[in-house]
């Protein structure tokens, strides 16, 4: 096993910038295409190695009445997780450069995710499908206590919005803050937030939004469980939020999350919202170079 993590080259792990909304924007993914043989402990030191948020993990590879599977991981540079939404584009992107865009599942530890890609212009897009969703009220004193680690109080969550804690293949819990300048300036201890998010197993992000119209959406995801303060784009998260719209009645069947803006990543994700069912996130991924 040694000798073939020694052996990978840069073909062999490959780079991504997920739902970009301008040429420097976007979340960077690794992906590795061919993962077979490698064990837990090689996947954890090349995600640490590669530094990115989340790096994917393809293994196996069938063929079942015309419809691709694989296996699909996904791991931070500080654990595994159970999936993650812009590298999961970011590998279907690599999979239809490679093999032509078509409609594949990937198996993941939170269940099974369709994927859908198509080239237009010239440029690979992709859609998935999140798992069937779960929605749930937040708990007042963990809502307290995560208010308090981000300097916010309830005074400061939009009304129409209460908080909840959603899942579409990890556990976001989800707070909508009124003000658009407090949205952008509050603060917060990654330490701390962290802590607090291993103890109440959010492996996913934290899910801070602002309504800035009907479809529109600005989000910062924070994710210091990953070692990474703030994450650009987090597809997972988007199903989430797609779901908890849904939960509370929301009127729009097709919303916009705008992210990145924070961290100078400005990106992009398009989520449609069925009246049941998984969740649909939409967006492109480009090699990095």
């Amino acid at each position: 096993m040694l000798a073939r993590l020694l052996d990978m080259t840069d073909d062999d792990v490959l780079r991504f910038s997920a739902f970009a909304a301008t040429p420097e924007g976007g979340n960077p993914a690794g992906v590795v295409l061919d993962a077979d043989g490698l064990t837990d402990a090689e996947m954890q030191r090349i995600a640490r190695d590669v530094g990115y948020s989340e790096t994917a993990f393809l293994t196996g590879g069938s063929d079942e009445d015309g419809l691709v599977r694989y296996r699909a991981r996904y791991w931070s540079p500080a654990a595994e997780v159970p999936f993650c939404g812009h590298a999961t584009v970011a590998t279907a992107v690599a999979l239809a450069e490679r093999d032509g865009p078509a409609e594949i599942v990937f198996d993941t530890d939170a269940g099974a995710v369709t994927l859908r890609s198509r080239v237009d212009d010239g440029a690979v897009s992709v859609s998935f499908t999140s798992i069937e969703p779960h929605v749930r009220d937040l708990d007042g004193a963990v809502l307290d206590r995560l208010l308090g680690l981000l300097g916010l109080s309830t005074d400061d969550l939009d009304e129409r919005f209460p908080p909840k804690e959603s899942s579409a293949g990890n556990r976001h819990p989800i707070i909508v803050i009124a003000d658009r300048e407090v949205f952008d300036q509050f603060r917060f201890s990654p330490t701390s937030v962290a802590a607090l998010m291993r103890e109440q197993g959010w492996l996913g992000t934290v899910t801070v939004l602002h309504a800035a119209g009907p479809a529109d959406f600005d989000a910062r995801n924070l994710f210091p469980v990953g070692r990474i303060t703030e994450d650009p784009a987090t597809g997972s998260a988007a199903a989430s939020t797609g779901a908890y719209l849904r939960e509370l009645g929301h009127p729009e069947s097709t919303v916009r999350i705008h992210q990145g803006a924070h961290v100078r990543r400005p990106s992009l994700l398009t989520v449609t919202i069925p009246a049941s069912g998984g969740i649909e996130v939409s967006g492109g991924a480009t090699r990095i170079r």
